[in-house]
């Protein structure tokens, strides 16, 4: 089994502009064409069992309706492998309202982007969010770090983490990038071991430049595998999700590449796929 924590979808009829306006602001190239069906065939190709797939909500007013559409197409989503997420925006008046929403429906999660919403992680909206969603038992999965295609301001540093883990004591917080992109040495010296989750999603191997572009200017940011892997070991193997951030990153090479790392047999399977599935709560039985 392999279970991929982070990846995303959009709708056929908008796929392509975004992923090629995405794209173009990070200088990455994508692996798939941003589709369910891109998603799908990738998954068949590698055999990973299961896709976590994470909306970032950018408007407050979106909320219900792309709640309601994950809601109506959960049952055939999950015979396919792809377990949806649900959205929340740190400006959506009726929280605890719509999380119970999601969670009656069988919704395991919610996604939060700080940079994409423009609001910390640690802001008095986004700890209410936190609040309620770990009262109900909900996974909260947030981007963490640096945005590669957001320039400037870090909407979730590792001091705003640390505030809101003393804050909220969230019970399933997992954090995107291995707890904070581009932030390697912090997330190792003041993060590490800490109560939440990470994942590898974005991390480690190369950034291919899309199209036409240089390379990404941060090409070298991402880990080395002896930096992974001793920053998981710190953090503790039983606490990593494997992810990749598709269509971002391959997931096929993704395996290989974490495969490849100085990891036992026990670590590699905790991070592959039996982390995510205690976490979820996933039957192992499509192994």
């Amino acid at each position: 089994m392999v279970v991929d924590i982070h990846t995303h979808i959009f709708p056929r009829h908008i796929a392509e502009k975004t992923i090629e306006k995405l794209g173009r602001a990070a200088h990455i190239r994508p692996h798939t064409d941003g589709t369910l069906y891109g998603l799908l065939v990738s998954m068949r190709h590698h055999k990973i069992t299961y896709s976590v797939t994470l909306p970032a909500v950018t408007n407050p007013n979106s909320v219900e309706h792309l709640n309601d559409t994950v809601i109506k197409k959960l049952l055939p989503l999950q015979s396919q492998g792809i377990l949806p997420f649900g959205g929340m925006h740190p400006d959506f008046p009726h929280v605890r309202r719509e999380l119970l929403r999601l969670k009656n429906a069988g919704i395991k999660g919610i996604k939060l982007h700080p940079a994409y919403q423009r609001a910390d992680l640690d802001d008095p909206r986004n700890l209410r969010i936190l609040y309620e969603a770990s009262d109900l038992g909900l996974v909260v999965l947030t981007h963490a770090g640096v945005d590669i295609s957001v320039n400037g301001y870090d909407y979730a540093s590792v001091e705003q983490i640390l505030h809101v883990i003393k804050e909220v004591q969230p019970s399933k917080l997992v954090l995107a990038h291995m707890g904070g992109w581009g932030n390697w040495a912090q997330v190792e010296s003041d993060l590490a071991g800490a109560p939440v989750w990470l994942d590898t999603a974005f991390t480690y191997g190369r950034l291919d430049a899309y199209p036409g572009m240089e390379p990404s200017p941060h090409e070298n940011t991402v880990l080395t595998p002896a930096d992974f892997t001793r920053l998981a070991r710190k953090h503790g193997t039983d606490k990593i999700l494997f992810g990749t951030d598709s269509p971002w990153q391959d997931q096929g090479e993704y395996v290989s590449r974490l495969q490849a790392m100085a990891l036992t047999g026990r670590e590699l399977d905790a991070i592959l796929w039996k982390n995510a599935a205690r976490l979820l709560e996933l039957s192992d039985s499509k192994s």
